[in-house]
């Protein structure tokens, strides 16, 4: 019986990931308390959820039968491509310019045409980008571009 060798193997590469992430920042950063969250709990709590997802992804293809599948090139590039974007424009674009960037970036090779649905969706996502990490966790991120003059 042929396992399924894609789940079990990027499952597996999503569990290690999350599992690093998390020990990581456990052991580099204050992780505070539930009154008062300090910089590493965030990252602890992502890292333990991404490790969570790649053990329910993983554990069971160790016994569902599979088959090869190929890489999704054009996607895997977009998301990578998203990726650099944001860790490239993040200090001179600022968290919102950013995020419709990043967001528009990944959409490129989506299935669906056009351009309407990826507006509201880069709208979406900047909206709840500003909700959750500028209004909700106060994080001190750059909002705007710098003026520097």
């Amino acid at each position: 019986m042929r396992r399924d060798l894609h789940d079990l193997g990027w499952g597996s590469l999503l569990a290690l990931t999350g599992m690093a992430v998390a020990g990581y920042a456990w052991s580099s950063y204050d992780i505070g308390s539930l009154r008062r969250i300090g910089p590493g709990f965030f990252p602890v709590t992502l890292g333990v959820l991404l490790a969570g997802l790649g053990a329910l992804i993983a554990i069971p293809a160790i016994r569902r039968p599979g088959q090869p599948r190929p890489i999704a090139w054009p996607e895997t590039v977009a998301v990578v491509a998203a990726l650099l974007a944001f860790g490239l424009l993040l200090e001179r674009l600022g968290i919102l310019l950013t995020t419709v960037a990043t967001v528009l970036i990944a959409t490129t090779v989506a299935p669906r045409p056009g351009i309407g649905w990826r507006l509201v969706l880069t709208l979406a996502v900047t909206a709840l980008v500003w909700l959750v990490f500028v209004r909700g966790l106060s994080m001190s991120l750059p909002v705007w571009p710098r003026v520097t003059r």
